[in-house]
């Protein structure tokens, strides 16, 4: 990307190199940051390009501050809330009666595994932004917009977060590529060039 365009990869609070976060956060609080970034980054009009989590921050920061950014590209982007199967709920009450008498051991064997390597702090957040449905914030995006996805993705499937979020969007367009939930490490000439395209065109 930075061959044609100026770059500005931020790593989100808590994530990468960037301080750890003291009291979880939800989706409205990494919108909060994120705005926060782009003003003191001095970002005019910036394009936003956002993956799975990320897209969540973006789909409610853009719609509710649509004005604050150009285009908008989504990959394996999260943020639909599916129904809850019996199996689930069994399991959440499970996990709940263990807990109250074996915390260690529940903590332990529920949850997924991305779940079990989180922080005290971050297992609060992740339950926090896991569970808030943006299909509302994404009807509300006036953004140009590009949802990429990878036809194996078996995190965020196509034909469900993406066709959705195509249909809640007004006049996005969805693009599937070969992989899974990183189809753009997975095929990055060809992800680039939708990029460069959708960015450049008028």
């Amino acid at each position: 990307m930075s061959q044609n365009f100026k770059v500005t990869a931020p790593d989100i609070l808590g994530f990468g190199k960037s301080s750890p976060i003291d009291t979880p956060y939800s989706v409205d609080d990494y919108c909060d940051w994120l705005d926060s970034f782009i003003k003191k980054s001095k970002l005019h009009n910036p394009h936003i390009l956002a993956h799975s989590f990320g897209a969540r921050v973006a789909l409610k920061y853009l719609g509710e501050r649509g004005g604050a950014a150009d285009k908008l590209i989504i990959t394996g982007g999260a943020g639909i809330v599916k129904p809850r199967s019996a199996q689930y709920m069994r399991r959440v009450k499970a996990y709940r009666r263990v807990k109250r008498f074996f915390p260690k051991f529940a903590e332990k064997h529920y949850g997924s595994e991305e779940y079990r390597t989180l922080s005290p702090v971050m297992r609060e957040s992740y339950k926090k932004i896991v569970n808030e449905d943006l299909r509302g914030s994404a009807s509300n995006i006036k953004n140009n917009t590009l949802l990429i996805y990878g036809r194996n993705d078996t995190v965020t499937p196509p034909t469900e977060e993406g066709e959705t979020f195509k249909n809640l969007i007004v006049g996005s367009r969805l693009c599937l590529l070969d992989g899974g939930h990183f189809c753009f490490s997975e095929h990055p000439d060809e992800f680039n060039k939708l990029v460069y395209n959708f960015l450049t065109e008028e």
